[in-house]
This record gives structure tokens, sequence and C-alpha cells, in this order.
């Protein structure tokens, strides 16, 4: 079996993984790691949850190490993915790697004001994490050039053509210099990306590993056939077990409002949608991160890139209209080898565009009626005591008070977020 060393990482960058008890490759990082470090432009297809993201922080970062000093406005290395929220946890993973090789880095995404990334892009950064339409912005105004850039990551490429960002990422590239290297990960190659590969990237090398069309073995998937007043209940049922839950739901407004029925009955809740400001999206998932909401209810907008370790639930509260985003949402759990499951909430009105989307997706799950709110596979799907602390708090937020047991669960909830300041929040 091989390690990072023996791929090609140098020794101090092997470190900071192993620190972070890290020590196998997954295969999307065994295939493409040694044609990367050694210069070659690469495509990397696999599913979420694969590993890309070291698969190209390694080998940028080892280009980079001991090289000549950024100049003011013009980076050395450009990583562009579709969201803030990836964004941000790319910069997250790379911070340690980039510390141990005495290098650089800065996020770029609207949403938040843009002075802080004037003043860094000014100063001279080796490597720029951004959503294309800031990064555009900012180039316009005169704050940054991409001519020096030596190595550009295109992440979740069929993600950004979903979001209608490839023609900004087209003319980003183009302002790159030819010569340079280009890593492009994705997990299909539809919807424009491979217009991308034939433009921008020399005799590529491609790697495929879990792709998005192939659900790891590790992913228990089922359907349950409920009616719709029972859907609720249900949830709650679900949330309330131990672990991490991610539920998805198909609109910005089923979101806000079911967070808001789990938080009324007793599950700590965070939402994730388009309609929440940046440092909000930050605190929540950062909430959610920590533990101190167990549960978060999202739109697809949480489908691709957000990793939080140990989800052992993924719930399709409503299911999706397609099956490659009935995939990316399910990688929410079963990640880097772990187990999990996913559940399906399906009326009988539902029942064939369902059948359609798993079939389509390549699984078979295992269907299950259940007439009330109470049934056997529940416990099954979501082993362990069920527990309702009570309603998720922001820092500082007071929420009325509850009877009994619960109102006394609630207290000590809303003192741990009293005293406790997430890492992105505002200050």
């Amino acid at each position: 079996m091989s390690s990072f060393t023996t791929l090609g990482v140098p020794a101090r960058l092997s470190s900071v993984l192993a620190d972070q008890q890290i020590h196998t490759p997954t295969p999307i990082q065994a295939a493409t790691l040694p044609d990367s470090l050694a210069g070659r432009d690469v495509l990397g297809r696999g599913r979420t949850g694969s590993g890309k993201t070291y698969a190209f922080l390694l080998p940028l970062v080892a280009r980079l190490a001991d090289g000549a000093k950024p100049r003011p406005k013009a980076p050395r290395a450009l990583i562009l993915a579709p969201t803030r929220e990836l964004v941000s946890q790319i910069e997250a993973a790379l911070a340690p790697l980039a510390a141990a090789a005495g290098l650089t880095s800065r996020t770029v995404f609207g949403g938040v004001g843009q002075n802080p990334q004037v003043t860094a892009l000014r100063r001279g950064v080796d490597i720029v994490v951004a959503c294309p339409g800031r990064l555009e912005d900012l180039i316009g105004q005169g704050h940054c050039s991409l001519a020096e850039v030596e190595v550009t990551v295109l992440d979740e490429a069929d993600h950004m053509a979903d979001l209608g960002f490839l023609p900004a990422v087209r003319r980003l590239l183009a302002q790159t210099p030819k010569r340079s290297q280009r890593l492009l990960f994705s997990a299909t190659l539809d919807r424009g990306v491979d217009q991308i590969v034939r433009q921008f990237l020399t005799d590529p090398v491609t790697h495929e590993a879990d792709s998005a069309q192939s659900p790891v073995s590790t992913m228990a998937h089922h359907v349950l056939h409920i009616d719709r007043e029972h859907r609720l209940p249900i949830l709650v049922d679900l949330t309330s077990a131990p672990g991490r839950t991610v539920v998805f739901t198909r609109t910005k407004h089923g979101a806000k409002a079911l967070a808001r029925q789990l938080n009324k009955n007793g599950v700590p809740t965070v939402e994730l949608h388009g309609n929440l400001g940046q440092n909000a999206r930050t605190r929540n998932l950062e909430a959610f991160g920590s533990g101190a909401a167990t549960a978060l209810v999202a739109t697809d907008i949480a489908a691709r890139g957000i990793h939080v370790d140990d989800v052992t639930l993924v719930v399709h509260a409503d299911p999706p209209t397609e099956h490659k985003a009935y995939l990316h949402r399910s990688g929410r759990t079963a990640r880097a080898g772990s187990e999990g499951t996913v559940v399906t909430l399906m009326t009988s009105e539902q029942k064939r565009d369902v059948r359609d989307l798993t079939r389509a997706a390549g699984i078979t799950p295992t269907t299950t009626r259940i007439t009330g709110t109470t049934h056997a596979v529940l416990s099954e799907l979501a082993p362990g005591e069920r527990v309702l602390p009570g309603a998720w708090e922001p820092a500082g937020a007071v929420a009325a008070p509850r009877n009994g047991n619960r109102n006394r669960n609630q207290s000590r909830n809303r003192s741990r977020n009293r005293n406790r300041r997430p890492a992105g929040a505002a200050r």
C-alpha cells in the first residue's frame, strides 16, 4: 500500500497530514499525485468526498515551496471553486500545508466586503482561493493579475457549469500563462467541462476514481414511503438520534421552515441556503461542525464540497429532481471510507419520480412503508437513544423558556453556545 511519501509528497507536507491522522492516500490521490507532482496537467474525475482537495493542494504547495516571493497583486497559484463554503473549506485544508512551506494564501469571494481581500492582494500572496465572480471584479478594478500564476486548479468543475460560471472560468484561465500547470477536478465531464479541458489543459493525464455514477459500498440507501402528515415527526425521530444529520430540502423557504420546526421540537438545528449572509453561513457551519447543532437543514447549496466529519445520516426530506443532485447530496456521508446511511422520504405521489431517480443514480434502495410516526426501521437507520436537548441559539440570543427537563436542557444548550464564539463569526 502506497504512502504519501512514496508517491513523491515532500516529507514536511506528509508530516502535516500525519499530524491530522491522515496516513493512507485515497484512490484519487494515489492515482493523480505522481503526475501532478511531476508538473503534468491532470484531469481527475471522482465523486464528492473522494479526497480531491488534498489531491490538488499537495502538488500545488510542493511546487510553490521555496520559490520566489509573490509580487504585489500577482499571486503564484489560483484555485477556483463554485461556492463560498467550498472556498473556505479548501482554505482550511490549505492553511497548515501552506504554513509548513512558508506560503501565504487569501480567500476571495462575494457576500463580504472586498477591502481585506484587496489589502492582502496588494501586499502579495502566494495562493488565491476564489469564486470566479468576485475575482473577476477585483481584476477589473486593477487589484489582481494572473500573469504570474504557476498552477491553476479548477475544483468541482461540473458544479461550476451547473451554476453558469464557465464563461467566467474561461476568461480567468485565459489570463494565466499558457505554459502554467492546470489541474481540473470534476465528477463528470458534461455541460461544457469537456470544452474547458480541450481548450486549457495541455496533454492532460486523466485519472478516475470513485466516479459520481458509482455510490460507495459503505453507503446504505433507503426509501421511506410515508404519508405527508407524518413527515415532521419522522424527521424529528431520525435527527434526534446520536450523530450528525444533514437534511436536504428543495427550496430555501422549505429549509428555513424545517429548521425552525426541528428546533421547536427540541432538535438543535442550523440552516444553510442562499438567503443567508456569509457570516450566518459560517456561524451555522461552525455550530454544526462543533456539535453544538446536531442537524443541518440545507438546499443543494450544501450538496457539493461541504465537508463535516462524521455525518452519519443524510435525509432527502424532499427528493431531488435529478440523479446527480441525489448522489452529491448523499456524498455528505460515507466519506473517506466511513460508513453512512442515506434516507429518502417519499409520498405516494412521488413513487414514480423516486423510482426513476434511484434508477438513474444506479442504486437499488431498500423501501419501507411507514403508515404512522413510529416504525422499527427508524431505529435501525438511526440507532441510539433519542435526545431532544432543545433549540440551537446563536451566541447572545435569548429564547423563551420551556417547561420541565426540556427547559433545563435548553438552558444548558444556550449557555454552551453563548460562551462559544464560532471561528468564522464576525467580531
